[in-house]
C-alpha cells in the first residue's frame, strides 16, 4: 500500500464549504438537475478564481451561481464580478434568512432551503465569445472526466499487492 496518495479518500467533498453554503448548493444543485442542467461545484476558472457552480445546459449555456450565507458574506467578498466574463448568466444563490434586496438588480438570484430551490430573478443573458464558451466546455468536460475518475477509484480501490 502507498504511504502517499494523489487522490483524496473522498474527492467530492473537499471541506472549504460551510453546512449553510453545503445546504443551499444541494437546493440550487436539485433545482438545476430538475431543469436538466449538468453543474459542476467548486470550477477552478481561467481567472485564478473558483466558481462555486458552473452550470452547462443542453444548449451549451453557461451559468455560474454565486453562493452567499450572509450579508457579511455578501459585503466582504467582491470577487463576484470577474465571474462574469466566464458565464453567460450569473446568479446569486441564498437561503431564506439573507434579505433578498441585498443583491444587484441585474443578476439572477436563487433562493434555496436546501431540499428546493426557486429562481426569484431570472439572469440576464449576455453571450460569452465563442473562445471562451469553448474553453470554459473543455475546462467544463476535462474536470468532470476527472473527478469522475478519481471517485471510482476512491470507491474501487486497487487491492494492495
Amino acid at each position: 500500500m502507498p504511504l502517499v496518495s494523489p487522490f483524496a479518500p473522498e474527492p467530492l467533498i473537499d471541506g472549504r464549504q460551510s453546512e449553510r453554503a453545503m445546504m443551499v448548493r444541494r437546493g440550487v444543485q436539485r433545482l438545476m438537475q430538475a431543469r436538466q442542467v449538468a453543474l459542476l461545484p467548486e470550477m477552478p476558472l481561467d481567472s485564478g478564481r473558483r466558481a462555486d457552480l458552473v452550470c452547462l445546459s443542453d444548449k451549451g449555456e453557461i451559468a455560474i451561481v454565486e453562493i452567499k450565507t450572509s450579508i457579511q458574506d455578501f459585503r466582504v467578498d467582491q470577487k463576484w464580478p470577474i465571474y462574469r466574463l466566464h458565464c453567460d448568466r450569473l446568479y446569486f444563490a441564498t437561503h431564506p434568512g439573507v434579505p433578498t434586496e441585498i443583491f444587484p438588480e441585474d443578476y439572477g438570484l436563487i433562493l434555496s432551503d436546501g431540499y428546493e430551490a426557486e429562481i426569484l430573478r431570472e439572469a440576464p443573458l449576455e453571450r460569452l465569445a465563442p473562445a471562451t464558451r469553448k474553453a470554459m466546455t473543455l475546462r467544463f468536460a476535462r474536470l468532470s472526466a476527472n473527478r469522475l475518475l478519481q471517485a471510482e477509484w476512491a470507491a474501487n480501490p486497487a487491492p494492495a499487492d
